[in-house]
């Protein structure tokens, strides 16, 4: 049966579709760490961004903050490029798995659509059985009541 063919490839097609779920999951986890990341240094560069209330600071801790805050900023610039990176890379994977994903769908109607086919195949095999039993039933029913002269047939007189 072809149906029955298909089952291998369509084994193969939803392991590779379950690959890519799994590939999607971790790639959305790892943006989300990475936005959290991203989410922690912004914070942080806010919290350090506004000076100590009423306090004089030394003219070399000043420059030592100001360079602090650019580093910090560098930082979370980096972090915003790590982040775009993962979501690309998260974009691919849900690709994928929506190809994989339709794939999937098109091979299994196909075998659907081939199961079906094969159901009516061998419906109309079976009504054919049946009816040229009921066929040949008929003839011997006829040919019989021919020879029986009680059952309406010819007499031999």
């Amino acid at each position: 049966m072809r149906s029955n063919r298909l089952d291998p490839l369509l084994k193969v097609m939803h392991q590779r579709q379950d690959t890519a779920a799994r590939e999607v999951a971790e790639r959305d986890r790892a943006l989300a760490e990475q936005q959290e990341r991203l989410e922690a240094l912004r914070r942080y560069a806010e919290e350090y961004a506004t000076p100590p209330a009423n306090t004089s600071i030394a003219p070399a801790l000043l420059v030592n903050r100001m360079a602090f805050r650019e580093r910090l900023n560098a930082a979370v610039v980096q972090q915003a490029g790590i982040v775009d990176h993962n979501r690309q890379l998260s974009d691919v994977e849900r690709a994928r798995l929506l190809l994989a994903s339709r794939e999937t769908k098109v091979l299994e109607k196909l075998a659907d659509s081939y199961r079906a086919q094969e159901t009516r195949v061998a419906e109309q095999r079976v009504q054919r059985e049946l009816d040229d039993l009921g066929g040949r039933r008929a003839l011997a029913a006829k040919a019989d009541n021919a020879g029986d002269p009680d059952k309406g047939g010819e007499s031999a007189t």
